[in-house]
């Protein structure tokens, strides 16, 4: 019974020993083949380095002359590409205030169409409440006086709402010529009348904004 226990105690040495001995052995190679791979590639390293460093004077010149070209090149490229980029911005700098201008103008132009379709009706209610001669709403019935004082109130109230919406009459007598509003009908001589002045206006003309709407029809004196 005592040899039976010492045989086991012995079989179970025996395989702890073998384990022990097999885990060695184990971390001893991969120990090793860690090792041999860190050296390997530290001495293979520095053999890549030495190959792309040059060898002689020479081989330095040749190399610094590519390197010098390579960086000028290099240079010219961001050069380029700095001026496509500045003139990109310009770009866009521009089409955004042409649009800002266009949208700033379909504004205040929008109602240019409907604008010079009133101005025939300023014309009419102008003619209206220039024929009745001063004085002569005196000796006329209450209904008349009534209808021409109503003449001149509709053209009073049709200048502001033109003056309200930037539609301003051009009536430019005894001024200089401005072919930009004026349109000229005839030229004549007048005495004390400086040539190129406007010296007579046979229709008023309109400006929105600053745009001429319709121009003055005038005569010049020469």
């Amino acid at each position: 019974m005592a040899s039976l226990k010492v045989y086991s105690i012995g079989r179970l040495v025996k395989c702890v020993t073998d384990s022990t001995l097999k885990n060695l052995r184990t971390n001893y190679y991969r120990g090793s083949v860690r090792c041999y791979s860190v050296e390997e590639k530290a001495a293979e390293d520095p053999e890549k380095q030495n190959k792309q460093l040059p060898n002689t004077v020479e081989e330095c010149h040749k190399l610094i002359e590519t390197l010098t070209t390579d960086l000028n090149t290099i240079k010219e490229q961001s050069k380029d590409f700095e001026d496509k980029y500045k003139r990109s911005l310009a770009d866009c700098e521009n089409v955004r205030r042409r649009m800002m201008k266009q949208v700033e103008d379909a504004k205040s132009f929008a109602i240019q169409s409907f604008c010079k379709d009133l101005l025939d009706v300023a014309d009419t209610l102008s003619a209206a409440a220039e024929s009745v001669p001063e004085g002569a709403e005196a000796g006329a019935g209450a209904a008349l006086r009534s209808l021409a004082d109503g003449v001149k109130l509709t053209r009073a109230q049709l200048s502001q709402v033109f003056a309200r919406h930037g539609l301003v009459a051009v009536s430019p007598l005894k001024e200089k010529f401005d072919p930009n509003l004026h349109e000229a009908l005839f030229q004549q001589e007048v005495e004390g009348a400086e040539a190129g002045t406007v010296v007579t206006v046979s229709k008023v003309g309109y400006k929105l904004h600053e745009r001429c709407v319709r121009p003055a029809l005038v005569g010049v004196a020469k």
